[in-house]
């Protein structure tokens, strides 16, 4: 087995891990990346199927998203607009798909009226929290130890209204049923976009997409970094650790085919894959009961990719949204200068489950017929059709990223970021601004190569005094 020191050794090559990786290098440190996958980017991925190139992971980008816009800019990646430009489909509780314009669903007045109220509560809730500690909230246990579906109810008794407002939180963002995750966890995703009014806006919250995709970014930096200083196929089995009677640590990542010793460790993974990796000596208590509360959801997002994008034609946005089908949102996500049409749809949590259920010819046309819902009898008959399953993923294991059981975030999140020994955490599920995003991703490795490398500069002044 062969062995390689470096002040830092960073486990996880997606856009926080690599982030971090890149702004120690910068700062003049040695760093090694050991990634379990063939490949970098996480949950980013560009793939080519059946000649289609589809972005599987991760892909948008929203105008607050100032850490990723600047990364991009700064590696000279270009960006492009979602197409948006005609009428968005709603299929509410008949059954019946209508078209509408604007922002609100066309539902009855008084719905609306409570979508509205709703949403005013919630930024209400948004404008006292801190992203960054929301459990300091006044109301944090309270808002903690109540489900977001619940919450809802107890704010208002029109259905068809919380169960439109509880997509954006939970098919949209969470993938868990509203029933699964606390009020104060919506809070949360909707604080790190800013407010909750962000994301009911689709044309805010999926603004742009990467030319060439998402997974790109992570390839330009990893390619800056150098192979030689990222290495795959190296799924990291035992982290060891000490420090000494002077406060200098010590870190010993063993790999498949390489042992790293650094100084500075990051676990740059999503917290569900923390146990993977034994550690020595074992992580402290609190560690440990933190991480079997965090969990990420479930998500089948399809792609389907036509001829030509037909529903241009027909005058629509290709956006629709319907909180009882099967596919609970659709958006057109056709490529950059591509002549064909892509759309893709998500089925989230329990939805998910039934589609699982099915054999796949079945659940391809369940789906299918889901889509066409929306858009027409046109999107029965794809040329390219693709489910992203992340849940079955060795090194994922769900979508899109963690979240706390009831009572979880107030109970732990103030030591979800605490690194323990020379161990730091980074990744977008623990992130602020940008939470679950590759935004958050991208914060957080800025963050946490900025502490090690104050910590690297105090443990030299220690060694020189």
């Amino acid at each position: 087995m062969r062995t390689v020191d470096s002040d830092v050794v960073v486990i996880g090559a997606g856009p926080s891990g690599l982030t971090a990786a890149r702004e120690l290098k910068k700062a003049g440190h040695s760093v090694t990346v050991l990634e379990a996958r063939n490949r970098v980017g996480g949950r980013t991925h560009t793939d080519i199927i059946d000649g289609a190139m589809l972005e599987v992971g991760g892909q948008w980008v929203s105008p607050d998203q100032t850490a990723l816009i600047g990364l991009l800019e700064e590696l000279g990646l270009e960006t492009y607009s979602r197409y948006r430009k005609g009428e968005s489909v709603y299929i509410g509780t008949d059954g019946k798909a209508q078209r509408y314009t604007g922002e609100m669903f066309p539902v009855s007045r008084r719905t609306a009226g409570e979508m509205s109220r709703l949403i005013d509560l919630l930024d209400l809730l948004v404008w006292q929290t801190d992203p960054k500690a929301p459990w300091e909230h006044p109301q944090a246990r309270e808002l903690d130890t109540i489900s977001f579906h619940h919450w809802l109810r107890q704010q208002s008794d029109d259905e068809e209204a919380c169960n439109n407002i509880g997509l954006f939180i939970a098919g949209g963002m969470l993938t868990k049923p509203a029933h699964s995750f606390s009020a104060l966890q919506a809070v949360l995703m909707a604080a790190s976009a800013g407010s909750f009014s962000h994301l009911v806006d689709e044309d805010f919250i999926l603004d742009k997409r990467v030319v060439g995709g998402m997974q790109s970014l992570s390839e330009r930096m990893a390619a800056d970094l150098g192979e030689e200083h990222v290495l795959l196929d190296n799924p990291v089995r035992t982290l060891r650790w000490s420090t000494d009677g002077d406060g200098r640590t010590q870190v010993t990542a063993i790999s498949d085919s390489v042992t790293v010793n650094a100084r500075f460790a990051v676990m740059a993974v999503p917290p569900n894959l923390y146990s993977r990796v034994s550690y020595e000596p074992a992580l402290p208590r609190r560690q440990h009961q933190m991480h079997q509360h965090q969990s990420l959801g479930l998500v089948i997002k399809v792609h389907a990719v036509y001829k030509s994008p037909f529903w241009r034609r027909d005058g629509l946005s290709g956006t629709g949204f319907s909180p009882g089908s099967i596919v609970q949102e659709v958006y057109d996500n056709t490529n950059h200068d591509d002549p064909r049409g892509t759309i893709v749809g998500f089925i989230s949590d329990e939805k998910a489950d039934a589609m699982f259920a099915l054999e796949p010819e079945e659940r391809r046309q369940r789906i299918l017929e889901s889509i066409a819902g929306f858009l027409g009898k046109k999107a029965l008959e794809p040329e390219v059709y693709y489910e992203s399953d992340w849940a079955s993923e060795e090194w994922t294991r769900g979508a899109y990223a963690s979240s706390y059981d009831l009572g979880g975030l107030s109970r732990y999140g103030p030591d979800q970021r605490t690194p323990v020994g020379p161990i730091h955490w980074s990744c977008s599920d623990i992130a602020a601004e940008g939470y679950q995003h590759v935004d958050g991703a991208i914060r957080m490795g800025q963050a946490t190569a900025r502490a090690i490398t104050s910590a690297l500069a105090a443990q030299a002044a220690v060694t020189v005094g």
